[in-house]
């Protein structure tokens, strides 16, 4: 089963189109599909009491999520979410950079349906999570030029930017495989321009089909064990660094 994750606000753009093309080719490798297209549900990305049952005091988003989901009384929205994760093996997630991140829907769909008590606990995360054997992917479009979202370009590493959403998946036990990423996807190209650019959209649109061929065999990313850190949670002298986000004293 594949779970597929739409966080654009507008279904006939590329994103869409690039959604649209991982369900038909998953249908055609005997996938069963499942969608979360979040604008067109009018998913709400804010965690907030209101959501819940929840008594008068200072709202604390983990113990309601906590107690909602021991109670079976998470909202339906929420329940909904988490039951076609639990269905899913595969799940891609589709969306385009916006500045430096993620769209705050998709962010807030994390927040809201990734919930404390239903989909991790403090004894079942990273190498004991919940998710694990589930396997994810990112298909994502940047505005940037491929040269100005590498490791030395000026709108930032594109791989750095989306390892808070990747390590928030590995938080869960997920294995996350290296993301595919479009580049110079905006509509201000022109005449020829824009032509180039549809030509372009359309083979990675046909490129597509190995791409979810092959989705067991694809690489994937790289991430610490648990057993890489010590009591206090820090990396140990002796383990290797994967990322910028986790590493060494200088």
């Amino acid at each position: 089963t594949t779970l597929i994750i739409l966080a654009h606000p507008e279904r006939r753009a590329f994103n869409g189109a690039w959604a649209e093309e991982s369900a038909r080719q998953s249908t055609t490798q005997g996938q069963t599909v499942l969608w979360s297209d979040l604008n067109a549900m009018g998913f709400d990305p804010a965690e907030s009491a209101k959501h819940y049952r929840a008594p008068a005091v200072p709202f604390d988003p983990l113990k309601a999520q906590e107690n909602a989901a021991f109670a079976n009384s998470l909202p339906d929205t929420v329940q909904t979410e988490i039951a076609k994760i639990t269905k899913a093996d595969r799940l891609i997630f589709h969306f385009p950079i916006w500045w430096f991140g993620p769209p705050a829907i998709l962010k807030g769909w994390c927040e809201r349906v990734l919930a404390h008590g239903a989909l991790h606990t403090v004894d079942e995360r990273f190498d004991n999570g919940r998710c694990i054997g589930k396997k994810a992917m990112f298909c994502v479009t940047a505005g940037a030029q491929q040269s100005e979202s590498a490791h030395n370009g000026k709108e930032g590493d594109v791989q750095m930017l989306l390892w808070p959403l990747a390590y928030t998946l590995r938080y869960l036990g997920m294995t996350v495989l290296q993301p595919k990423v479009c580049s110079g996807v905006h509509g201000y190209f022109k005449e020829e321009a824009e032509t180039e650019l549809k030509l372009r959209l359309s083979s990675v649109l046909k490129k597509h089909a190995d791409t979810i061929k092959d989705f067991d065999s694809l690489p994937s990313i790289t991430f610490n064990s648990d057993r890489d850190f010590d009591s206090d949670g820090r990396l140990k002298p002796e383990a290797p660094s994967h990322s910028h986000f986790i590493r060494h004293d200088p």
